[in-house]
């Protein structure tokens, strides 16, 4: 299963990659612009958002450990949220070989004040790609929203 879900995930890193050149083409302040229709959020926050995500579900949650999260502020321009990614690829790479041959174990424990949570790997792994691939469909609406038009980054790309 380990080859199986690390060649699904180079499938969202190509998608990411689409969306990554794709936001080349944006003014740099037009990342970091916040849009009332998205609760003043920005391109960037959003991108950021989905790797904490990645980090709070499959390190800090799912391998028992705390990695800081990332700090929106401190990555203000796309080349920074990159390299972002390219600890995130680091970490999805770690969580896929810690559980190369469990991804139907239970892990149970907290996750909020007096909520015990049961997933597994498999899961969880689900969870961050469907919820990264939300937030880029939003991130692609807000780019228009800002006068661009976007670009096919999908799985399937003509």
């Amino acid at each position: 299963m380990y080859i199986t879900f690390l060649h699904q995930y180079q499938l969202v890193i190509s998608s990411r990659g689409a969306l990554f050149d794709y936001c080349e083409l944006l003014k740099p302040e037009d990342l970091l612009k916040p849009l009332p229709s998205f609760n003043n959020e920005s391109i960037r926050n959003l991108m950021i958002h989905n790797a904490n995500t990645y980090l709070s579900w499959l390190v800090n949650y799912a391998m028992h450990k705390q990695q800081n999260l990332f700090n929106k502020e401190h990555h203000k321009d796309l080349n920074s949220v990159r390299q972002v990614f390219e600890e995130i690829n680091l970490a999805v790479n770690e969580f896929l070989h810690h559980f190369t041959d469990t991804f139907e174990l239970p892990i149970t424990q907290p996750k909020k004040e007096d909520k015990i949570l049961t997933t597994t790997p498999l899961q969880l792994f689900t969870h961050v790609i469907t919820h990264e691939f939300h937030h880029k469909g939003q991130i692609l609406n807000m780019s228009r929203q800002l006068g661009y038009t976007p670009v096919d980054t999908d799985i399937i790309r003509f």
